[in-house]
């Protein structure tokens, strides 16, 4: 069925054939994206304008019969008209779409027209369809546009329905007219309204569950791109800007079709539904679709502003030049930045006699001495170079190498210069490995941006670390490459050593350097994973990382990259808390690799503190405890004094007993506190005390909110788990069933695996699961209910996910044999799947 066979349908039948002509489009499997749009409009259209015509010929009829007399005043129905706008005006309906409707009249009967109104309108509430309406004359409808931007930007889209035809064709003209007339002024408003919602909702391109409309990058931003290319005062990019819009429209449309809803919101437990009704593969594809429209729209505008504040600039400066010049038309400045590369007009551009044909370096050339200069990159310069520019020579030329370097070391200015090439297509002739990190989502929670952006974010912080390095050049570039691999199936760290090397070998590095990058990005999460989850008193674990690191010179490349790559990924990635674990782990490891190899440690002395707290708790028969805040400066904030918290030291003694580990993890649970680290050890008692022993727990914890509980509270809780009259499990239980949880989001499995080699004097079990009220516990419990004792447990938890190690040993002290580790971890895992 065609879509003048639905509107005629439509017609025939009125308002229920409507909804059942409506209904048949919307599940036709055939028709999608902008023939199904435009369908939909054109029926809409046709119900409409029968409306508008039976509505008018009815008040016409009853006006005729009226003793006062009719005479026709609407004979032909001149004076009034009904106008779509918005969305609607320019024929894009998506299934749930708003009907944006102007009913527009002379202002002779107000009095009709408002019964016109009702015949209208109700009909449309009747069928459940949301309406957003107006009933206005032209010089209400202009006023009211000069008032309210988005009025204003409705009307540039006005499209008449039924009516009056020259009168909708009059207002048309008068609301550009006004538009034009005032972009001076209207269009910075536009620009500032772009910015505030770019605020609140974030960019399209990065965020997991997006706003198609809302986001930086979004349908909005499309419109806003029409409304400046109708000022006539500067035009957006074309290419591939229609495209990128309509894939947006195409997602929103599977969307409500798929929700039943008028949402713009992309949710998660939506998108695999949403990219099944695209025939698309995955709702990683659907994604990937998405942030690729969005980056095309957020280019597209920030060439477009650019351009828009170019033109202001030269309009209020035109005048005094001309009267300076004699009348004369001026001249642009024209600042030289490196070998054919100028500045001009507040933008880098090409100069005169650059030759991109011939110069295969200028593309890396221009970007840097962009990034350098703090400066965009002209959109016509880098077309041209995209265009033109000759492939490098494999490896690449010196200048080329470091013309990558230079852009990699320049800071923010970076990240914009860089999506102008990409933008172009010219990172990836470039790069061509780059093409499989592309907008790719990470679907982690604590990495806040798409895997190419992380990248980039990596350099730009790596850059403010090149003074700790004696190669910042290799530091800058192994943050490009870090993690190349994740565009590939298996560890991506394995699969990225093997592309980082290939790309290192064209960019021009030599053997040694590229054999350094490779290690770099092979073993770029070995400081920080191992300063969180394993024991730093353990030879072994130090001598690993030494063999895998190998040289003084790389040891301090990996810990800048760490750093680096942890505060580009997010605020829940690094602290300096984390930052002092590393330090540590990096202090040990230069030891190693300087030849001062560590002797097999002796059980460390207690101090003072613990000692008395072991002694009294020993006497008391209790356990006792003490809280001591920690505090270190930031690096940097030394001479500010500006502390940053990294928790509070938690010291519990309690008489060497059964189910320790689960009771304190138990109760802080209960008390909404989050442990960091954890150590646990028996304290024998001095000779003159008594030969018995005392377990002491030495833990770092910090409030999940609001403020710590008092230490004679805790004490007390903790008496009671131990004793076994506080419910810790059912207190948890009620937690456990309040704890939110995403809808129709299903977590990632748990993870629960034997370290190998990781420690001479005990068994390392890592879990790696979601994070829950209780899960220490739970670990805990089962742990004491395997016979297993708990030499320490190093927790780390990042975002929604908890990575946890645990160094286990039999009752005899000894590691566990290698069947019983491995049943151990079945177990666990077991437990925590339950």
């Amino acid at each position: 069925m065609t879509g003048t066979d639905v509107r005629n349908e439509a017609d025939d039948s009125g308002p229920s054939g409507y909804a059942a002509a409506r209904l048949r489009l919307l599940t036709e499997g055939a028709r999608s994206g902008p023939p199904r749009r435009a369908a939909l409009a054109e029926l809409t259209d046709g119900w409409l304008a029968g409306l508008f015509t039976a509505a008018a010929g009815a008040d016409e009829e009853a006006e005729q019969r009226s003793p006062k007399g009719g005479g026709g005043r609407r004979e032909g129905l001149k004076g009034i008209s009904l106008v779509a706008v918005g969305g609607y005006g320019r024929g894009e309906l998506s299934p749930r779409s708003d009907l944006d409707l102007l009913l527009l009249h002379d202002g002779s009967d107000p009095g009709a027209v408002a019964a016109l109104a009702d015949r209208l309108w109700y009909p449309v509430w009747d069928l459940g369809l949301a309406l957003d309406h107006s009933v206005r004359t032209p010089a209400e409808a202009r006023k009211t546009a000069g008032e309210d931007l988005k009025v204003q930007l409705g009307l540039l889209d006005a499209r008449h329905l039924a009516g009056d035809l020259g009168f909708t064709a009059a207002l048309r003209t008068a609301v550009l007219a006004d538009w034009r007339n005032q972009a001076p002024k209207r269009l910075p408003e536009l620009q500032e309204l772009c910015a505030d919602r770019a605020e609140r909702q974030g960019e399209l391109q990065y965020l997991l569950e997006p706003d198609l409309k809302e986001a930086r990058g979004g349908l909005r931003d499309a419109t806003a791109l029409r409304a400046v290319a109708a000022s006539w005062l500067a035009d957006a990019p074309r290419e591939g800007l229609a495209e990128a819009r309509r894939r947006l429209l195409d997602v929103r449309d599977a969307l409500h079709l798929a929700t039943g809803r008028a949402t713009d919101r992309l949710a998660l437990q939506e998108q695999d539904q949403v990219a099944a009704e695209l025939g698309l593969l995955d709702a990683d594809t659907l994604l990937r679709q998405v942030y690729e429209s969005a980056r095309v729209i957020s280019y597209a505008s920030d060439v477009t502003w650019r351009e828009v504040g170019r033109v202001l600039r030269s309009r209020a400066v035109r005048p005094r030049l001309r009267a300076m010049l004699g009348g004369g038309k001026p001249v642009a400045e024209r600042s030289p930045l490196a070998e054919g590369v100028v500045e001009q007009d507040g933008e880098v551009v090409l100069a005169r006699t650059a030759r991109p044909e011939r110069d295969p370096v200028l593309p890396l050339r221009a970007a840097a001495a962009a990034a350098q200069a703090g400066l965009p990159l002209s959109l016509h310069a880098v077309r041209r170079m995209a265009a033109t520019a000759r492939p490098l020579p494999t490896p690449w030329p010196a200048e080329a190498r470091e013309q990558l370097v230079t852009l990699l070391g320049s800071g923010r200015p970076t990240v914009d210069v860089w999506e102008a090439l990409e933008a172009e297509g010219l990172i990836s002739h470039l790069l061509p490995d780059w093409e499989r990190v592309r907008c790719r989502p990470q679907r982690n929670a604590v990495h806040i941006w798409t895997v190419d952006r992380h990248l980039i974010e990596t350099a730009v912080r790596a850059s403010e670390l090149t003074r700790r390095v004696s190669r910042p050049d290799l530091l800058l570039v192994s943050a490009l490459l870090h993690d190349i691999g994740k565009g590939w199936p298996g560890d991506h760290s394995v699969a990225g050593e093997i592309i980082a090397k290939d790309m290192a070998v064209r960019i021009g590095f030599d053997r040694a350097d590229v054999a350094v990058l490779s290690t770099l990005v092979r073993h770029h999460l070995l400081l920080i994973e191992t300063a969180t989850r394993r024991d730093l008193e353990d030879p072994a674990t130090v001598r690993s990382v030494a063999e895998a690191v190998g040289t003084q010179s790389t040891l301090e490349l990996l810990h800048a990259l760490t750093e680096a790559d942890a505060l580009a990924t997010g605020p829940a990635a690094w602290s300096s808390w984390r930052g002092s674990l590393v330090a540590d782990l990096v202090r040990r490891v230069s030891a190693v690799l300087a030849g001062d190899l560590p002797e097999e440690p002796e059980p460390a002395a207690p101090t003072a503190e613990q000692e008395r707290l072991a002694i009294e708790a020993f006497r008391t028969g209790s356990p006792v405890l003490a809280l001591r805040a920690q505090k270190e400066p930031l690096p940097g904030e030394e001479a500010s004094g500006a502390p940053e918290p990294l928790g509070v030291e938690l010291v519990i003694a309690v008489p060497d007993q059964p189910a320790v580990l689960p009771a304190v993890a138990g109760v802080l649970a209960v008390h909404r506190l989050t442990v960091r680290t954890a150590e646990l050890s028996a304290l024998s008692l001095p000779d003159d005390v008594d030969d018995g022993s005392v377990l002491l727990l030495n833990w770092r914890v910090a409030a999940e909110y609001g403020s710590l509980p008092q230490a004679a509270r805790l004490r007390a809780d903790l008496v009671r788990a131990l004793d076994g009259s506080l419910d810790i499990a059912g207190r948890l239980a009620e937690r456990d069933a309040a704890y939110p949880r995403r809808r129709g989001w299903v977590a990632p499995p748990p993870r629960v695996r034997v370290a190998p080699a990781a420690s001479h004097h005990a068994t390392v079990i890592e879990v790696r699961t979601q994070d829950a009220p209780g899960l220490l516990h739970r670990i805990g419990m089962a742990l004491e209910k395997a016979g297993v004792r708990v030499r320490s447990m190093h927790v780390s938890t990042l975002g929604a996910n908890a990575v946890d190690a645990f160094y286990v040993t039999t009752g005899a002290g000894a590691p566990l044999p290698g069947p019983d580790a491995n049943s151990l971890a079945r177990v666990l895992e077991e437990t925590l799947r339950g």
